[in-house]
Protein backbone atom coordinates (compact mmCIF):
# COMPACT_ATOMS: atom_id res chain seq x y z
CA UNK A 1 0.00 0.00 0.00
CA UNK A 2 1.27 3.33 -1.16
CA UNK A 3 2.64 5.72 2.22
CA UNK A 4 -0.70 8.07 3.59
CA UNK A 5 1.29 10.60 3.75
CA UNK A 6 1.86 11.08 0.41
CA UNK A 7 -1.47 10.30 -1.07
CA UNK A 8 -3.42 13.34 -2.48
CA UNK A 9 -5.30 15.07 0.92
CA UNK A 10 -9.16 15.08 -0.34
CA UNK A 11 -11.04 17.92 0.74
CA UNK A 12 -14.65 18.18 0.93
CA UNK A 13 -15.63 21.57 0.48
CA UNK A 14 -18.79 22.85 2.44
CA UNK A 15 -19.65 26.27 0.91
CA UNK A 16 -19.53 27.90 -2.91
CA UNK A 17 -19.91 31.70 -2.11
CA UNK A 18 -17.22 33.94 -2.36
CA UNK A 19 -14.92 32.28 0.00
CA UNK A 20 -15.86 28.65 -0.78
CA UNK A 21 -15.30 29.93 -5.12
CA UNK A 22 -12.03 31.04 -3.88
CA UNK A 23 -10.70 27.96 -2.16
CA UNK A 24 -11.97 26.34 -6.17
CA UNK A 25 -9.59 28.92 -7.66
CA UNK A 26 -6.86 28.75 -5.86
CA UNK A 27 -6.32 24.65 -5.53
CA UNK A 28 -7.06 24.84 -9.26
CA UNK A 29 -4.27 27.36 -10.47
CA UNK A 30 -1.79 26.46 -7.65
CA UNK A 31 -2.04 22.91 -7.74
CA UNK A 32 1.93 22.20 -8.35
CA UNK A 33 2.79 24.47 -5.91
CA UNK A 34 0.43 23.47 -3.36
CA UNK A 35 1.64 19.62 -3.72
CA UNK A 36 5.56 21.09 -3.92
CA UNK A 37 4.89 22.83 -0.74
CA UNK A 38 2.69 20.46 0.93
CA UNK A 39 4.95 17.36 0.20
CA UNK A 40 1.58 16.31 -1.51
CA UNK A 41 -0.93 16.77 -3.98
CA UNK A 42 -4.87 18.44 -2.47
CA UNK A 43 -7.71 17.86 -4.41
CA UNK A 44 -11.19 18.81 -4.08
CA UNK A 45 -13.37 15.49 -4.19
CA UNK A 46 -16.85 16.33 -3.27
CA UNK A 47 -18.53 19.87 -2.28
CA UNK A 48 -21.87 21.30 -1.36
CA UNK A 49 -23.71 23.83 -1.43
CA UNK A 50 -27.45 25.14 -1.26
CA UNK A 51 -28.08 25.33 -4.69
CA UNK A 52 -26.47 23.36 -7.81
CA UNK A 53 -27.35 25.63 -10.56
CA UNK A 54 -25.85 28.45 -9.66
CA UNK A 55 -22.86 29.61 -12.07
CA UNK A 56 -20.26 30.79 -9.12
CA UNK A 57 -17.53 31.28 -12.23
CA UNK A 58 -15.11 27.99 -11.48
CA UNK A 59 -15.28 24.76 -13.07
CA UNK A 60 -17.24 22.30 -10.90
CA UNK A 61 -17.83 19.69 -13.32
CA UNK A 62 -14.96 17.38 -11.41
CA UNK A 63 -16.34 17.11 -8.19
CA UNK A 64 -18.87 15.24 -6.56
CA UNK A 65 -21.83 17.33 -5.23
CA UNK A 66 -23.93 16.55 -1.97
CA UNK A 67 -27.01 18.23 -1.17
CA UNK A 68 -26.60 18.15 2.63
CA UNK A 69 -23.48 18.99 4.57
CA UNK A 70 -23.44 15.63 7.28
CA UNK A 71 -23.36 13.67 3.99
CA UNK A 72 -20.53 15.65 2.39
CA UNK A 73 -18.08 15.41 5.48
CA UNK A 74 -19.08 11.40 6.29
CA UNK A 75 -17.87 10.55 2.25
CA UNK A 76 -15.77 8.09 2.40
CA UNK A 77 -13.29 9.53 -0.08
CA UNK A 78 -13.20 12.57 2.05
CA UNK A 79 -10.17 13.05 4.54
CA UNK A 80 -10.90 16.92 5.28
CA UNK A 81 -13.88 19.02 5.42
CA UNK A 82 -13.63 22.75 4.85
CA UNK A 83 -16.60 24.64 6.09
CA UNK A 84 -17.26 28.14 4.68
CA UNK A 85 -20.93 28.11 4.87
CA UNK A 86 -21.32 30.75 7.79
CA UNK A 87 -23.71 30.81 10.44
CA UNK A 88 -23.50 29.49 14.19
CA UNK A 89 -25.84 26.32 13.79
CA UNK A 90 -27.68 24.39 11.37
CA UNK A 91 -25.45 22.89 9.02
CA UNK A 92 -22.41 24.52 9.46
CA UNK A 93 -22.44 23.10 13.15
CA UNK A 94 -23.71 19.44 12.29
CA UNK A 95 -21.34 18.93 9.23
CA UNK A 96 -18.04 19.71 11.31
CA UNK A 97 -19.73 17.75 14.80
CA UNK A 98 -19.59 14.90 11.86
CA UNK A 99 -16.23 15.39 10.71
CA UNK A 100 -15.22 14.95 13.65
CA UNK A 101 -17.45 12.14 14.78
CA UNK A 102 -15.92 10.29 11.72
CA UNK A 103 -12.13 11.32 12.57
CA UNK A 104 -11.59 14.11 9.98
CA UNK A 105 -9.75 16.89 10.69
CA UNK A 106 -11.98 20.72 10.02
CA UNK A 107 -10.87 23.94 8.18
CA UNK A 108 -13.23 26.79 9.16
CA UNK A 109 -13.89 30.35 8.42
CA UNK A 110 -16.71 30.24 10.94
CA UNK A 111 -15.78 32.48 13.90
CA UNK A 112 -19.60 32.70 14.79
CA UNK A 113 -19.50 28.56 14.75
CA UNK A 114 -16.73 28.56 16.92
CA UNK A 115 -16.86 31.53 19.50
CA UNK A 116 -20.18 29.98 20.43
CA UNK A 117 -19.30 26.32 20.49
CA UNK A 118 -15.13 26.68 19.99
CA UNK A 119 -15.03 25.09 23.27
CA UNK A 120 -17.11 21.96 22.89
CA UNK A 121 -15.64 21.67 19.32
CA UNK A 122 -12.23 21.61 20.40
CA UNK A 123 -12.55 18.64 23.17
CA UNK A 124 -14.58 16.64 20.73
CA UNK A 125 -11.94 17.09 17.94
CA UNK A 126 -9.07 16.03 20.44
CA UNK A 127 -11.24 13.44 21.89
CA UNK A 128 -11.22 12.04 17.98
CA UNK A 129 -7.71 12.67 17.98
CA UNK A 130 -8.30 15.27 14.96
CA UNK A 131 -7.75 19.41 14.64
CA UNK A 132 -9.79 21.96 13.98
CA UNK A 133 -8.07 25.01 12.13
CA UNK A 134 -9.80 28.29 11.75
CA UNK A 135 -6.72 30.70 10.23
CA UNK A 136 -9.49 32.13 8.24
CA UNK A 137 -12.42 32.99 10.88
CA UNK A 138 -10.19 36.33 12.33
CA UNK A 139 -8.56 38.80 10.00
CA UNK A 140 -8.46 37.05 6.43
CA UNK A 141 -5.17 36.63 5.12
CA UNK A 142 -3.72 37.90 8.82
CA UNK A 143 -1.86 34.94 9.56
CA UNK A 144 -2.74 35.70 13.04
CA UNK A 145 -3.98 32.42 14.75
CA UNK A 146 -0.60 30.94 13.46
CA UNK A 147 1.07 33.31 14.82
CA UNK A 148 -0.46 33.43 18.79
CA UNK A 149 -0.52 29.53 18.75
CA UNK A 150 2.72 28.95 17.77
CA UNK A 151 5.48 31.63 16.22
CA UNK A 152 4.62 33.63 19.95
CA UNK A 153 3.64 30.70 21.81
CA UNK A 154 6.96 31.09 23.88
CA UNK A 155 5.80 34.55 25.14
CA UNK A 156 3.34 35.71 27.91
CA UNK A 157 0.66 37.40 25.98
CA UNK A 158 -0.25 40.84 27.79
CA UNK A 159 -2.88 42.41 25.15
CA UNK A 160 -4.05 41.51 21.73
CA UNK A 161 -5.69 44.27 19.94
CA UNK A 162 -6.68 45.44 16.19
CA UNK A 163 -9.36 46.62 13.82
CA UNK A 164 -11.00 43.42 12.55
CA UNK A 165 -13.52 44.14 10.54
CA UNK A 166 -13.09 46.11 7.25
CA UNK A 167 -16.15 47.70 6.76
CA UNK A 168 -16.56 49.77 9.82
CA UNK A 169 -12.77 50.93 9.16
CA UNK A 170 -13.74 51.79 5.45
CA UNK A 171 -17.23 54.02 6.85
CA UNK A 172 -14.75 55.70 9.40
CA UNK A 173 -12.28 56.70 7.22
CA UNK A 174 -14.87 57.80 4.27
CA UNK A 175 -16.13 60.12 6.38
CA UNK A 176 -12.72 61.50 7.28
CA UNK A 177 -11.62 61.47 4.10
CA UNK A 178 -14.89 63.37 2.38
CA UNK A 179 -16.90 64.94 5.02
CA UNK A 180 -20.13 62.65 4.30
CA UNK A 181 -21.92 61.94 7.53
CA UNK A 182 -22.39 57.69 8.86
CA UNK A 183 -25.70 57.44 7.02
CA UNK A 184 -24.55 58.29 3.24
CA UNK A 185 -21.07 56.53 3.64
CA UNK A 186 -23.00 53.25 5.11
CA UNK A 187 -24.93 53.36 2.09
CA UNK A 188 -22.04 53.74 -0.37
CA UNK A 189 -20.22 50.74 1.30
CA UNK A 190 -23.63 48.71 0.96
CA UNK A 191 -23.28 49.81 -3.02
CA UNK A 192 -19.52 48.81 -3.23
CA UNK A 193 -20.55 45.59 -1.29
CA UNK A 194 -18.19 46.32 1.57
CA UNK A 195 -21.61 46.14 3.86
CA UNK A 196 -25.09 43.91 3.70
CA UNK A 197 -28.16 44.86 2.73
CA UNK A 198 -28.52 44.13 6.83
CA UNK A 199 -25.21 45.92 7.85
CA UNK A 200 -25.61 45.58 12.18
CA UNK A 201 -23.56 42.40 12.41
CA UNK A 202 -20.56 44.84 10.93
CA UNK A 203 -20.89 47.90 11.98
CA UNK A 204 -22.53 46.92 15.79
CA UNK A 205 -19.19 45.22 16.41
CA UNK A 206 -20.62 41.71 16.97
CA UNK A 207 -18.95 40.40 13.77
CA UNK A 208 -15.05 41.67 15.15
CA UNK A 209 -16.50 40.46 18.64
CA UNK A 210 -16.40 36.63 17.11
CA UNK A 211 -13.09 37.26 16.00
CA UNK A 212 -11.56 38.99 19.62
CA UNK A 213 -13.06 36.27 21.64
CA UNK A 214 -11.12 33.61 19.85
CA UNK A 215 -7.74 35.49 20.11
CA UNK A 216 -8.68 35.90 23.93
CA UNK A 217 -9.04 32.28 24.67
CA UNK A 218 -6.20 31.76 22.69
CA UNK A 219 -3.82 34.24 23.83
CA UNK A 220 -4.63 33.92 27.24
CA UNK A 221 -5.24 30.12 27.65
CA UNK A 222 -8.98 30.60 28.41
CA UNK A 223 -12.22 28.99 27.50
CA UNK A 224 -13.21 30.97 24.57
CA UNK A 225 -16.20 33.95 26.01
CA UNK A 226 -17.71 35.66 23.52
CA UNK A 227 -20.67 36.58 26.19
CA UNK A 228 -17.98 38.50 28.44
CA UNK A 229 -17.13 40.55 25.00
CA UNK A 230 -18.73 44.38 25.79
CA UNK A 231 -19.90 45.37 22.16
CA UNK A 232 -20.55 48.94 20.91
CA UNK A 233 -20.70 49.55 17.06
CA UNK A 234 -20.03 52.81 15.14
CA UNK A 235 -23.80 53.68 14.86
CA UNK A 236 -22.86 56.70 17.50
CA UNK A 237 -20.00 58.50 15.59
CA UNK A 238 -20.32 61.80 14.16
CA UNK A 239 -18.54 63.21 11.56
CA UNK A 240 -17.51 65.88 14.31
CA UNK A 241 -16.05 63.09 16.66
CA UNK A 242 -14.33 62.30 13.71
CA UNK A 243 -12.71 65.94 12.90
CA UNK A 244 -12.25 66.76 16.54
CA UNK A 245 -10.48 63.80 17.22
CA UNK A 246 -7.96 64.63 14.55
CA UNK A 247 -7.70 68.07 16.04
CA UNK A 248 -6.10 66.63 19.45
CA UNK A 249 -4.26 64.06 16.77
CA UNK A 250 -6.53 60.81 17.40
CA UNK A 251 -8.52 58.54 15.20
CA UNK A 252 -11.13 56.60 15.48
CA UNK A 253 -11.34 53.34 14.89
CA UNK A 254 -13.26 50.06 16.19
CA UNK A 255 -11.09 48.42 18.32
CA UNK A 256 -10.65 44.98 19.75
CA UNK A 257 -9.00 45.05 23.07
CA UNK A 258 -8.82 41.76 25.26
CA UNK A 259 -6.03 41.60 28.00
CA UNK A 260 -5.79 40.08 31.31
CA UNK A 261 -6.18 42.40 34.39
CA UNK A 262 -5.90 41.73 37.82
CA UNK A 263 -9.77 40.72 38.45
CA UNK A 264 -10.03 39.17 35.43
CA UNK A 265 -10.23 39.10 31.45
CA UNK A 266 -10.82 42.29 29.85
CA UNK A 267 -12.42 42.19 26.53
CA UNK A 268 -13.75 45.22 24.50
CA UNK A 269 -15.12 45.61 21.14
CA UNK A 270 -15.86 49.50 20.55
CA UNK A 271 -14.71 52.50 19.12
CA UNK A 272 -11.46 54.22 20.75
CA UNK A 273 -9.47 57.07 19.71
CA UNK A 274 -5.70 55.65 18.62
CA UNK A 275 -2.65 58.07 18.27
CA UNK A 276 -2.49 59.18 14.41
CA UNK A 277 0.88 58.53 14.29
CA UNK A 278 0.74 55.09 15.31
CA UNK A 279 0.15 51.77 12.74
CA UNK A 280 -3.47 51.55 14.19
CA UNK A 281 -3.75 54.90 13.30
CA UNK A 282 -2.77 55.07 9.95
CA UNK A 283 -4.99 52.28 8.73
CA UNK A 284 -7.66 53.06 6.15
CA UNK A 285 -10.23 51.31 3.86
CA UNK A 286 -11.04 47.87 4.30
CA UNK A 287 -7.32 46.61 5.85
CA UNK A 288 -7.25 45.19 8.89
CA UNK A 289 -4.64 45.01 11.57
CA UNK A 290 -3.75 42.87 15.05
CA UNK A 291 -1.40 44.12 17.39
CA UNK A 292 0.21 41.52 20.03
CA UNK A 293 1.92 42.08 22.49
CA UNK A 294 3.93 39.63 24.92
CA UNK A 295 6.38 39.88 27.92
CA UNK A 296 9.20 38.86 25.89
CA UNK A 297 8.56 39.90 22.23
CA UNK A 298 7.47 43.21 23.18
CA UNK A 299 4.92 43.95 20.29
CA UNK A 300 4.49 42.88 16.97
CA UNK A 301 2.02 44.63 14.27
CA UNK A 302 0.14 42.61 11.74
CA UNK A 303 -1.89 43.69 9.00
CA UNK A 304 -3.06 43.09 5.54
CA UNK A 305 -6.43 42.20 3.78
CA UNK A 306 -8.97 41.14 6.49
CA UNK A 307 -11.66 39.83 4.52
CA UNK A 308 -13.03 38.77 0.77
CA UNK A 309 -12.54 35.89 -1.80
CA UNK A 310 -8.68 35.86 -2.29
CA UNK A 311 -7.27 36.58 1.89
CA UNK A 312 -9.54 33.96 3.10
CA UNK A 313 -8.60 31.59 0.78
CA UNK A 314 -5.30 32.07 1.28
CA UNK A 315 -5.66 31.37 5.16
CA UNK A 316 -7.37 28.40 4.48
CA UNK A 317 -5.20 26.68 1.92
CA UNK A 318 -2.25 27.27 5.05
CA UNK A 319 -4.46 25.08 7.20
CA UNK A 320 -5.01 22.74 4.97
CA UNK A 321 -0.83 22.60 3.50
CA UNK A 322 -0.69 22.19 7.48
CA UNK A 323 -3.01 19.36 7.73
CA UNK A 324 -1.22 17.77 4.91
CA UNK A 325 2.11 17.92 6.27
CA UNK A 326 0.91 16.31 9.51
CA UNK A 327 0.71 19.18 12.13
CA UNK A 328 -1.73 18.87 15.06
CA UNK A 329 -2.18 21.72 17.54
CA UNK A 330 -4.71 22.33 19.22
CA UNK A 331 -7.28 24.69 18.58
CA UNK A 332 -6.89 27.37 21.17
CA UNK A 333 -2.86 26.21 22.02
CA UNK A 334 -3.11 24.12 24.42
CA UNK A 335 -5.41 21.35 25.47
CA UNK A 336 -9.22 21.86 25.20
CA UNK A 337 -9.11 20.42 28.43
CA UNK A 338 -7.01 22.67 30.63
CA UNK A 339 -8.76 25.94 29.31
CA UNK A 340 -10.57 27.50 32.17
CA UNK A 341 -13.39 29.84 32.47
CA UNK A 342 -11.58 33.42 32.73
CA UNK A 343 -13.56 35.66 35.46
CA UNK A 344 -15.01 38.92 33.68
CA UNK A 345 -12.72 42.17 34.72
CA UNK A 346 -15.21 44.40 36.25
CA UNK A 347 -14.38 47.93 34.40
CA UNK A 348 -10.76 46.96 32.58
CA UNK A 349 -7.84 49.23 32.89
CA UNK A 350 -8.30 52.71 33.74
CA UNK A 351 -7.74 54.93 30.17
CA UNK A 352 -8.34 58.53 29.00
CA UNK A 353 -11.09 59.45 28.01
CA UNK A 354 -12.58 61.92 24.86
CA UNK A 355 -15.89 63.31 26.28
CA UNK A 356 -18.21 65.03 23.45
CA UNK A 357 -20.66 66.94 25.36
CA UNK A 358 -23.29 69.79 23.58
CA UNK A 359 -23.55 72.23 26.59
CA UNK A 360 -26.37 73.67 27.24
CA UNK A 361 -25.29 77.73 25.97
CA UNK A 362 -26.45 79.43 29.25
CA UNK A 363 -23.91 80.58 32.02
CA UNK A 364 -21.96 77.73 34.61
CA UNK A 365 -22.67 74.71 32.50
CA UNK A 366 -19.15 73.62 31.89
CA UNK A 367 -18.16 74.42 35.59
CA UNK A 368 -20.70 71.79 36.42
CA UNK A 369 -19.76 68.95 34.51
CA UNK A 370 -15.83 70.07 35.94
CA UNK A 371 -17.47 69.48 38.99
CA UNK A 372 -19.19 66.21 38.29
CA UNK A 373 -15.43 65.01 36.85
CA UNK A 374 -13.64 66.17 40.18
CA UNK A 375 -16.05 64.75 42.49
CA UNK A 376 -15.16 61.37 40.71
CA UNK A 377 -11.47 61.55 40.76
CA UNK A 378 -11.28 62.21 37.38
CA UNK A 379 -9.04 65.04 35.90
CA UNK A 380 -8.94 67.41 32.65
CA UNK A 381 -6.17 67.02 30.73
CA UNK A 382 -7.42 69.49 27.55
CA UNK A 383 -10.70 71.17 26.75
CA UNK A 384 -11.92 72.46 23.89
CA UNK A 385 -15.39 74.52 22.33
CA UNK A 386 -15.91 74.13 18.86
CA UNK A 387 -18.22 77.31 17.79
CA UNK A 388 -22.01 76.80 18.56
CA UNK A 389 -24.76 74.37 17.30
CA UNK A 390 -28.06 76.14 17.64
CA UNK A 391 -28.46 76.59 21.15
CA UNK A 392 -25.41 74.65 22.31
CA UNK A 393 -22.09 74.74 22.79
CA UNK A 394 -20.25 71.25 21.54
CA UNK A 395 -17.03 71.22 24.41
CA UNK A 396 -14.59 68.26 23.98
CA UNK A 397 -12.91 67.38 27.17
CA UNK A 398 -10.02 64.80 27.39
CA UNK A 399 -9.14 63.24 30.57
CA UNK A 400 -6.26 61.98 32.20
CA UNK A 401 -6.00 57.82 33.06
CA UNK A 402 -9.77 57.18 34.71
CA UNK A 403 -11.29 54.43 36.11
CA UNK A 404 -14.32 53.28 33.92
CA UNK A 405 -16.73 52.69 36.63
CA UNK A 406 -15.56 56.18 37.56
CA UNK A 407 -16.30 57.46 34.20
CA UNK A 408 -19.64 55.91 33.74
CA UNK A 409 -21.02 57.04 37.04
CA UNK A 410 -19.73 60.58 36.17
CA UNK A 411 -21.20 60.54 32.42
CA UNK A 412 -24.58 59.36 33.65
CA UNK A 413 -24.84 61.85 36.57
CA UNK A 414 -23.95 64.81 34.25
CA UNK A 415 -26.26 63.64 31.51
CA UNK A 416 -29.31 63.62 34.70
CA UNK A 417 -28.14 67.43 35.22
CA UNK A 418 -29.67 68.36 32.01
CA UNK A 419 -26.56 70.56 31.48
CA UNK A 420 -26.71 68.72 28.01
CA UNK A 421 -28.50 69.01 24.69
CA UNK A 422 -27.80 65.21 24.04
CA UNK A 423 -26.19 62.40 26.23
CA UNK A 424 -22.51 62.46 26.60
CA UNK A 425 -20.93 60.97 24.01
CA UNK A 426 -17.32 58.97 25.83
CA UNK A 427 -15.00 57.00 23.86
CA UNK A 428 -11.56 56.06 25.54
CA UNK A 429 -8.05 56.85 24.24
CA UNK A 430 -6.03 53.61 23.71
CA UNK A 431 -2.48 53.96 24.00
CA UNK A 432 0.13 51.95 21.25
Amino acid sequence: MSDPAKRPLRIGLAGLGTVGAGVVKMVQTHAELIAARAGRPLQIVAVSARSRAKDRGVDLSGYAWEDDAVALARREDVDVFVEVMGGENGPAKAGTEAAIAAGKPVVSANKALLARHGQALAEKAEAAGVTIRYEAAVAGGIPVIKALGEGLAGNGITRVMGVMNGTCNYILTEMEKTGADYADVLADAQRLGYAEADPSFDVGGIDAAHKLALLSALAFGTKVDFDGVAIEGIERITLPDIEQAADMGYRIKLLGVARMNADGLEQRMQPCLVPLASPVGQLDGVTNAVVIEGDFIKGVTLQGPGAGEGPTASAILGDLIDIARGLTVPAFGQPAASLKPAPRSAGGAAAAWYIRILLRDAPGMLARVATVLGGHEISIDMMRQYGHEGDGAPVVIVTHPADTARMQTALAEIDGLEVSLAAPVALRIETL
